[in-house]
C-alpha cells in the first residue's frame, strides 16, 4: 500500500500509524473489536478468555447525533442512545494507553427522522439536496458536521490518531446517505473530507473509504484505506480473498480492511492464501458475547497467534516496524 497521506498536513503520529500499517500489510492483522456502550461488556469477555485486548477498538458516535427526535422514538431507541453517551470519554483512554482508535457514526439525519433516523426508512432526509448549499438540508448537514467536528478536536489537540470511517455501508440504501446511490454519498464523502481538512483542520484523522464498489469509490486522493463490511454464516472463518481482491481491483495502491465483521478470520488462512487484510473489527453484542458466532476457542487461537497483533503486542510491533524488523 502507498502510506502518503490523502491530507497531506497529516499530524506526525497519524502519519506515524499510516507508516505502521504499510509495514504490517502482509506480515500481520491487528485484532479489531466494536463498542457502543459505557460497560464495553465485549471488551471484557476478550480479556476474560484471551489475557489480552484488540489493539483496534471500535467507538460509536450515534448518540452524539445532534439531531435526535427523543418525542418520536421507542423505548429501544432512547436506550441505545443513552447507553452510548460517554463513549468519546473512553476513546480517548483507549487512545492515551496506547490503543488504536476507529469510530462509527450512525448519523441521526440532520433534518426530520423518527426514531432510529439513520436508517433511511425512518426518515425523509434527501442527501443529493444535502449537496445543494441553497436548501435546508445543506445547512442541517453542515451544522451536524461543525458539531461533530467539535466533539472530535480534542483528539486533534492530543493528537491521537483515528481511523475515521464516514458514510459506512454506502452501497446499500438502508441508510440514508446511500439512498440515493454511490454518486450521493461519494458527494457527502468528499464535502466532508474538504471541510474537515481545509476548514476544521482536523489532521489527525486517517481516512477509511466503506465502499466495495468501483463506481462508489471517490478516489485515491480522498482516502487512506479501503474498506468493506462483511457478516458471513456463523463460525465461517477464513481468509475472505474474494472480498479482498474485489477492494482492491479499484483501489490497487490503498491497504484494505474489514471495517466490520460478524466473523473472525482465520490466521492460518491468511497466511497460506497471502491475503494482507490490514485490521478486522468484530461486531458487538452477540457477536462478542457469546459463541453463536464465533468459538471462545477461535477467538483465543487468533489472539495467541503470532500473525495476529493484540494490544499487549502492539507497542513491540510498532518498534519492529520502525525498525524494519516485523
Amino acid at each position: 500500500m502507498n502510506a502518503a497521506p490523502c491530507n497531506p498536513n497529516l499530524q506526525k503520529e497519524a502519519r506515524e500509524l499510516l507508516e505502521f500499517l504499510a509495514a504490517i500489510e502482509g506480515r500481520a492483522i491487528l485484532t479489531g473489536q466494536h463498542t457502543q456502550t459505557r460497560e464495553q461488556a465485549e471488551l471484557a469477555v476478550i480479556e476474560r478468555e484471551t489475557g489480552d485486548l484488540p489493539a483496534v477498538c471500535g467507538f460509536e458516535l450515534l448518540g452524539y447525533s445532534p439531531n435526535i427526535n427523543f418525542g418520536d422514538a421507542t423505548p429501544e431507541c432512547i436506550e441505545e442512545v443513552e447507553n452510548n453517551r460517554g463513549t468519546l470519554e473512553l476513546a480517548r483512554a483507549w487512545g492515551e494507553r496506547g490503543g488504536i482508535i476507529t469510530f462509527t457514526w450512525h448519523w441521526f439525519s440532520p433534518l426530520g427522522g423518527r426514531d432510529k433516523a439513520f436508517y433511511s426508512c425512518n426518515t425523509e432526509f434527501d442527501p443529493e439536496r444535502a449537496l445543494d448549499p441553497t436548501t435546508a438540508e445543506h445547512r442541517a448537514f453542515v451544522h451536524d458536521l461543525d458539531r461533530m467536528a467539535e466533539l472530535l478536536r480534542p483528539f486533534c489537540d492530543a493528537h491521537l490518531p483515528v481511523l475515521w470511517r464516514p458514510f459506512h455501508e454506502s452501497d446499500g440504501v438502508w441508510f440514508w446517505w446511500g439512498r440515493k446511490g454511490n454518486a450521493a454519498a461519494v458527494g457527502l464523502y468528499k464535502f466532508m473530507f474538504r471541510y474537515y481538512t481545509e476548514h476544521h483542520r482536523l489532521d489527525n484523522l486517517i481516512w477509511v473509504w466503506n465502499n466495495p464498489t468501483p463506481d462508489g469509490y471517490p478516489g485515491d486522493e480522498f482516502c487512506d484505506i479501503v474498506s468493506l463490511d462483511q457478516y458471513p454464516p456463523a463460525h465461517a472463518h477464513g481468509a475472505f480473498r474474494d472480498k479482498y481482491e474485489r477492494l482492491r481491483a479499484f483501489a490497487p495502491h490503498k491497504g484494505a480492511a474489514i471495517a466490520e465483521t460478524g466473523i473472525i478470520p482465520d490466521a492460518d488462512a491468511l497466511i497460506a492464501e497471502r491475503v494482507p487484510w490490514l485490521w478486522y473489527m468484530t461486531w458487538s453484542f452477540g457477536f462478542a458475547l457469546t459463541e453463536d458466532h464465533n468459538s471462545f476457542d477461535a477467538l483465543r487461537r487468533l489472539y495467541h497467534h503470532d500473525y495476529a497483533i493484540t494490544l499487549g503486542k502492539l507497542p513491540a510491533a510498532m518498534r519492529d516496524a520502525k525498525n524494519d524488523a516485523i
